[in-house]
């Protein structure tokens, strides 16, 4: 799904939301994130998952068309651990909740 699909969805199971409105939420939601993790901060949203920023040390590195050794600088990636409620949808077990 892309961002245009997801603002589609909510905005057609929304009538009462005007689709610029639900755009702008959209889009304030996903910067958030994207400024939070800038500032090296954890972003979890509970039954869904977490996103973090993993920094991966400085390297040594081969070039896949020479072989020949290539430095590598430090870097800050995004990482994403899913949560327990994504998983065990993913594999079919919805209905395994701790509350039962």
């Amino acid at each position: 799904m892309i961002r245009s699909e997801l603002i589609q969805k909510i905005a057609d199971e929304n009538p009462h939301l005007y689709q610029r409105d639900v755009e702008k939420i959209v889009n304030t939601v996903f910067e958030t994130v994207t400024d939070a993790m800038a500032e090296g901060n954890r972003v979890e949203l509970r039954g869904f998952g977490a996103f973090s920023v993993k920094k991966r040390d400085a390297r040594m590195g081969r070039n896949p068309r020479t072989g020949e050794p290539v430095d590598v600088e430090e870097k800050h990636v995004p990482f994403f651990k899913t949560g327990k409620l994504l998983r065990d949808r993913l594999n079919g077990l919805e209905g395994t909740e701790d509350d039962e």
